[in-house]
């Protein structure tokens, strides 16, 4: 039985990229793959796909787009010192606690 891991980041989230290839990069998330453990950050991973012409794009040609990378790969940013941290969940609150001990709020409702 494969249990799924409980993600402590979610959409609308500041995260940095703390390996790869964009190492060192900062974005929000546009989306979560809770199934796969991957996210699509803004401006981070982003690939050159050769689109064929269809309805939708009836030009065609190479469109740029963000790539999903792992969970693992990504930290939240602390809000108080703007870092990269680790999350803890607090027991009586059920709200993400940064290492520094500020609380990261929740994002905005996005849609």
């Amino acid at each position: 039985m494969n249990a799924r891991k409980k993600l402590t980041i979610r959409r609308g989230d500041l995260v940095a990229v703390i390996a790869g290839k964009d190492k060192g990069k900062q974005g929000k998330i546009t989306r979560v793959l809770s199934k796969t453990e991957r996210v699509v950050v803004e401006g981070v991973n982003v690939v050159k796909r050769h689109m064929k012409p269809s309805q939708t794009n009836p030009q065609g040609g190479i469109v740029t787009k963000e790539s999903s990378i792992h969970v693992s790969n990504v930290n939240l940013v602390d809000p108080k010192t703007g870092k990269p941290t680790r999350v803890r969940f607090d027991a009586k609150t059920g709200a993400r606690v940064a290492k520094s001990g500020a609380v990261i709020p929740a994002p905005e409702a996005t849609k």
